[in-house]
């Protein structure tokens, strides 16, 4: 990746934040909710959040679903965003794109944000200088969507990037052929999209998966098919990938964030 590409404070146009922390996390095996798990002693949406106040978004909007309340109280009183921050329910958790959705519908009141950067509240070692990055490269390009990515010696369990002549898509683990299974270019969950855009295309997802869910990155091969313009920043430190569905995962956060030091 290259250098950090904007400073906070050079970033006039305005940016939104939709930060999804609806899910179960039923694999943790514990009944905290899945977003409040520490990672260095602190909950590892708080260290999303925290990542997300070196691009000054505004409004930063939390998607909570499952122990909604506590997860509005242990943020609201924790995260740098302060008054800035919107809570939001998904009443069920049917996906990265209805979570977006239900997002995306706390945006009405703010028209005057251009982007919106989309990010998953289970990835805590995300930078700051990462995430304006992406905010960059999708107003250098004007693209509709620009995505984070990785190159990873083991994709299990991620959405693989297939690249065509014609562009890129996203194809979920459980829904990939064994030749698209092979590709180690992941998806990290993180994008910054064209507010407009967005709002146009997120309609047409369907739950036509192998999960029945609303897929988030559908969205990418609906906008890459109707001719818009997508754009890649891949990641230098593939840490910043790392998502947390079970213990195991939670520990390889924990071990990588001690590494840093």
């Amino acid at each position: 990746m290259a250098p950090d590409a904007m400073t906070p404070g050079s970033m006039k146009r305005p940016c939104a934040a939709i930060v999804l922390a609806a899910g179960a996390g039923t694999r943790m095996d514990s009944e905290l909710p899945k977003p409040l798990h520490p990672i260095g002693g602190r909950a590892m949406v708080l260290r999303v959040l925290d990542a997300l106040a070196g691009v000054d978004a505004e409004p930063v909007v939390v998607v909570v679903g499952h122990g909604a309340a506590q997860v509005r109280q242990a943020v609201g009183a924790a995260a740098p965003q302060g008054d800035r921050l919107v809570f939001v329910t998904q009443p069920e958790q049917l996906g990265t794109g209805d979570a977006a959705r239900v997002g995306l519908l706390a945006l009405d009141p703010h028209p005057e944000a251009s982007d919106v950067l989309v990010l998953p509240g289970d990835t805590p070692l995300l930078r700051a200088g990462t995430l304006r990055h992406v905010v960059a490269e999708r107003r250098r390009v004007d693209a509709a969507v620009s995505l984070l990515t990785a190159q990873v010696g083991d994709p299990t369990g991620y959405g693989r990037i297939v690249r065509t002549a014609t562009g890129l898509t996203v194809v979920e683990q459980r829904d990939a052929t064994p030749s698209v299974a092979q590709i180690n270019e992941i998806n990290a969950g993180v994008y910054c999209f064209d507010v407009a855009k967005l709002r146009r295309v997120l309609p047409q997802v369907r739950q036509a998966n192998a999960a029945s869910e609303y897929y988030l990155p559908d969205v990418i091969g609906l906008l890459g098919r109707s001719g818009e313009p997508i754009t890649a920043v891949a990641l230098d430190d593939v840490s910043e990938a790392m998502g947390v569905n079970d213990a195991d995962q939670l520990a390889a956060c924990e071990a990588a964030l001690a590494a840093r030091a």
